[in-house]
């Protein structure tokens, strides 16, 4: 590579760095990528693919509950063999990291393993030698928040860039954290019969803020681990293991999940050089709809900035920021609808606008239409009926806003909302669609149902104004 200055640096071959490279790619040779520590993504390495691979074992292995509804003998007799079912979870999310590694191996000297700093807006040096290019993008990723304190006590404490890396684990387990992966690891740890602790300093769980979705993930979690929440949790080594402070809570565990979030790698990257103002928690200023750093040549995508820290949003603001490294001018792109899912059972998911932010918003009057699963029919069949569904649609239109829910099968129901969301569909549109029965969409369409009777009637003969027979076998 000569001394003229590249078309592009992209630092961090995450999920975000990969789908910026791969905008780039089509436009030039001229770039560089860079990565600081492990390649192969946080999502297949530590996030979204081994803790999956973790929940589908969990989750088989817990049916055996429901057997002798069906009619089925001899659950009780299946054990897990949670090495065996960890050396699988390494196996497979192995699979997963070499098809994202083979990316950047495959670029030879044009990708460079080593920490990067900047020096400028269009200056990045790496392993002591200075590039200079024509746009950067920033795409450094994010670390588990581990508290400098915990840190001392060693490989007892984990995270979730450690758990899968144990061959085993001890019989009691305190996971502190009880959002989306937090609450997914407790509940899959227990349902492989670990002793699991779950400690939360707020009520609400999984990323929820409408408290009676709330209460209803909560009740369908009860018996399966013990939950502690209100009050901040502690650490403290003892005799026999770490033991875990909480209100007036002590319980001793041998190992501890810490899952309390993940903080940007910006530290050391040289923000301070781009000239521009750093927020208290050393951020630039960013557009969300272009990525683009204040008015400089630099992109700033995925992680690093925590605004959506989720693959698809990761990989939408990679091609974002890799489209306008290379443009002309910067573009601003219409996002997605927002969409967050937990994978906990049963689903957890945020849809669109929650219920704290719609009520935020002054002058926005929204009606709530809602399903309790526990009598609905396809879920009473499969032993799934617990949860709950909360849809809400603005009162003058009726236009669908947004829904939070806690439900079987609820990634695929958030999914439908999701997609009639970004169609700036209306409940009475959503009613005069097809729904087939019976299916677990049903307990939608009865939340849908709730909803329309809210708002104000505009014919008498659409289809989308059926109500329900009235019994469970039927609707």
């Amino acid at each position: 590579m000569d001394n003229a200055p590249l078309d592009a640096v992209i630092v961090g071959a995450g999920s975000a760095g990969l789908a910026a490279l791969r905008e780039v790619r089509k436009r030039t040779d001229r770039f560089l990528i860079v990565n600081d520590g492990p390649y192969g993504t946080t999502c297949a390495r530590v996030g979204c693919m081994p803790s999956k691979l973790l929940i589908e074992a969990a989750d088989a292995f817990h049916r055996r509950h429901s057997f002798e509804e069906f009619g089925i003998t001899g659950g009780a007799a299946l054990a897990a063999d949670l090495p065996a079912v960890l050396r699988r979870v390494r196996t497979l999310r192995d699979s997963f990291v070499a098809g994202t590694v083979g990316i950047t191996d495959a670029l030879g000297a044009r990708s460079v393993a080593g920490r990067a700093r900047l020096l400028g807006p269009t200056q990045v040096q790496v392993n002591g030698q200075t590039y200079s290019a024509k746009s950067v993008v920033l795409a450094p990723g994010s670390r588990p928040v581990l508290p400098p304190e915990w840190q001392a006590l060693g490989a007892r404490v984990l995270t979730t860039d450690t758990l899968f890396e144990q061959t085993t684990l001890g019989p009691r387990m305190a996971v502190v954290g009880m959002g989306p992966l937090g609450l997914e690891m407790a509940q899959a740890l227990a349902r492989l019969g670990v002793e699991v602790h779950g400690y939360a300093t707020r009520d609400l769980l999984a990323g929820l803020s409408d408290a009676s979705v709330n209460a209803a993930l909560r009740e369908a979690l009860q018996g399966e681990f013990t939950l502690h929440v209100g009050a901040q949790a502690t650490l403290h080594a003892v005799d026999g293991g770490i033991e875990v402070r909480s209100g007036t809570q002590r319980t001793v565990v041998d190992q501890v999940l810490v899952a309390i979030g993940r903080r940007p790698q910006l530290a050391g990257l040289g923000l301070e050089t781009l000239g521009v103002a750093l927020d208290k928690h050393g951020m630039p200023p960013v557009n969300p709809q272009s990525l683009q750093v204040a008015d400089l040549p630099v992109y700033l995508a995925g992680d690093a900035h925590n605004h959506r820290p989720l693959l698809h949003e990761a990989a939408d603001e990679g091609h974002i920021a890799g489209m306008n490294t290379m443009a002309p001018a910067p573009r601003c792109f219409q996002r997605r609808t927002p969409l967050a899912i937990v994978f906990s059972e049963p689903n957890a998911a945020v849809v669109g606008q929650g219920l704290t932010a719609l009520q935020q918003q002054d002058g926005l009057v929204f009606v709530t239409g809602s399903v309790d699963f526990a009598r609905q029919g396809r879920a009473r069949v499969g032993q799934r009926n617990a949860g709950r569904l909360n849809v809400y649609a603005d009162q003058a239109s009726g236009r669908l806003l947004g829904a939070e829910l806690c439900a079987p099968a609820g990634e695929h129901l958030a999914h439908l909302l999701a997609l009639a969301m970004a169609q700036q569909l209306t409940v009475a549109q959503l009613l005069g669609m097809p729904f087939y029965h019976p299916v677990l969409e049903e307990g939608l369409r009865t939340a849908l149902r709730d909803a329309d009777r809210q708002l104000p009637q505009t014919s008498e003969s659409d289809l989308a104004t059926c109500s329900a027979i009235g019994a469970d076998a039927l609707d």
